[in-house]
Formats: C-alpha cells, structure tokens, sequence
C-alpha cells in the first residue's frame, strides 16, 4: 500500500505532463482525479454488497430513503428530488423494486392523482439487514484515516460541492 508521501498513479501523471512542458497548478487535476477513481472503488465495493442483497444501483438508495423518511411514505416526486435523481429514472427504480414487492404505491385518498410509495414489510425487513452491512462497508473503507481527517475531508468536499451547486448551469 502506498503511503501519502510516496507517489502513486496520479503524481506519475503529473511528472508526465510535466515532462512535457506543461507548467500548471495541478492540484485541481490531482483532486479530481482521486475523487474519480475513489468513486469507482466505492461503487465496486456498494455494488457487490447490494448486489448480495438482489438490489440493483440505485435501488437500495430509495429503499433507505424511505426507510429514514419521518412520513411513513412519500411522493415520487420526493424521492428523486431528494436522490438528485430524474422523474424517469426514479419511475424505473420504483416499478423495479415493486415488482420485487419491496415498496408499494398508493393514491392518495384526497387526491387520486398524487401516489405516495411505501416500503411493504418485506422491503423494511431487507433495509434493516442491508443498511448496517452498508455502513459497516463504508466505515472499513475509510478506516485508514483518523477520524479527524475523514471530518477535514468531508467538510472541505462539502464546500466544494455547495460552491458547485450555487454555480448556474452546474446542476
């Protein structure tokens, strides 16, 4: 394993544009870069072990959307608003996963037009024994940092994230 101070992948990239000439603050490609390929490990890793669970991408996601909800249900239009997700996609999602009979969707008495999804009884019972093995995935990923880094890095992400949201045209 690499230690932070020796060079990894991207600082051989870096030397090589370098070597080329290229005089630059590389730091935005170094952050980035590193973010990207961390993306991709974690997506490696969260797939497999929702995979385990007969879940597909995205699909445990709504289910633990609906399981932190503090309304017993929501409208589709509250879930992929809050997954950042489009009303397309949210729809494939939620006909997948009730036709595993994990949510269900109901009109609303007071208006038949609007649905709210729920989880049934046996999407709850998958979400309480998916989401601490998620958890625990996550925690054992990072567990390489101290605890105080892991709070550095997530507030400095957090910054960067709310400044690329409050840009137009970033969405």
């Amino acid at each position: 394993m690499n230690q932070p101070n020796q060079p990894d992948d991207i600082d051989i990239i870096v030397a090589q544009w370098q070597a080329q000439g290229l005089s630059t603050d590389f730091d935005a490609l170094q952050i980035s870069a590193r973010i990207l390929r961390l993306e991709k490990y974690l997506q490696t890793h969260l797939l497999k072990l929702h995979g385990d669970f007969n879940l597909k991408a995205g699909e445990f996601d709504v289910l633990a959307a609906l399981k932190r909800a503090p309304e017993p249900a929501l409208t589709p239009s509250q879930l992929y608003q809050a997954m950042l997700l489009s009303s397309g996609a949210m729809t494939s999602r939620l006909d997948r996963l009730e036709s595993k009979q994990l949510i269900q969707r109901q009109h609303c008495k007071q208006d038949r037009r609007s649905i709210k999804v729920s989880l049934t009884d046996k999407g709850r019972a998958l979400i309480d024994e998916a989401y601490p093995q998620h958890f625990s995935l996550l925690q054992s990923l990072f567990s390489i940092m101290a605890d105080s880094d892991k709070a550095q890095l997530s507030s400095l992400l957090k910054t960067c994230l709310q400044h690329l949201d409050a840009e137009p045209g970033t969405d």
